[in-house]
């Protein structure tokens, strides 16, 4: 078994023998995906024992092995079936164990991709539009033409609550020739401290 699932974890998963259809089993992984930070509500719970024929406390169990085995998957990051097949032990029910690898092997992109955007970060670069404009300053004595970079960044704020969409802003930045430089220098030494950190 791969991830070191506890044995306790695959007795509750028989009870998707109860399911009418596999649409109804592919139902629940995205119920164990979606809750995997949280407690099941009440309802979904009796939902699935009402469908499977079970008590509530039995949905419980089989709600938080499904939760188990999606984290398991998602930690491995498992996209091939062969891999997700592995994670149960020999004796498990074959065609049951066959339906759940190709159900999570499936939707693992997806998965890790929502699993990701859901991460407290920074703000996400979208896209950025640049140009370079020449200011012209006079005083009494010349005239001076300064070359000025102006960059439009537009980033992706992190969602405040999880079922809104996260905002988009622009944000302007003018940088003179020496903040430009001053920039590039840090940058610069940033690269070369990571490349020696990697070495």
């Amino acid at each position: 078994m791969a991830a070191g699932l506890a044995k306790d974890v695959f007795p509750p998963l028989a009870l998707l023998l109860k399911a009418q259809s596999k649409e109804f089993v592919r139902t629940l992984f995205h119920e164990a995906f979606r809750y995997r930070a949280d407690a099941v509500p009440v309802s979904v719970l009796k939902n699935v024992a009402a469908s499977l024929d079970a008590g509530l406390d039995e949905a419980r169990l089989l709600m938080e092995s499904l939760v188990t085995v999606v984290h398991a998957a998602l930690f491995e990051c498992l996209t091939d079936p062969k891999a997700v097949y592995d994670l149960f032990p020999e004796n498990f029910h074959k065609n049951l164990r066959e339906l759940i690898s190709k159900i999570i092997a499936e939707n693992m992109p997806l998965w890790r991709t929502n699993a990701i955007n859901q991460q407290v970060s920074l703000p996400k670069l979208i896209d950025f539009d640049w140009r370079v404009d020449v200011k012209t300053s006079s005083n009494v004595i010349s005239r001076l033409s300064m070359p000025t970079c102006i960059i439009q960044l537009q980033v992706q704020e992190n969602a405040v609550e999880q079922n809104s969409m996260p905002s988009v802003r622009r944000l302007n930045v003018e940088l003179t020739k020496e903040k430009l430089d001053t920039m590039l220098d840090g940058l610069g030494k940033i690269r070369d401290q990571l490349s020696s950190v990697s070495k």
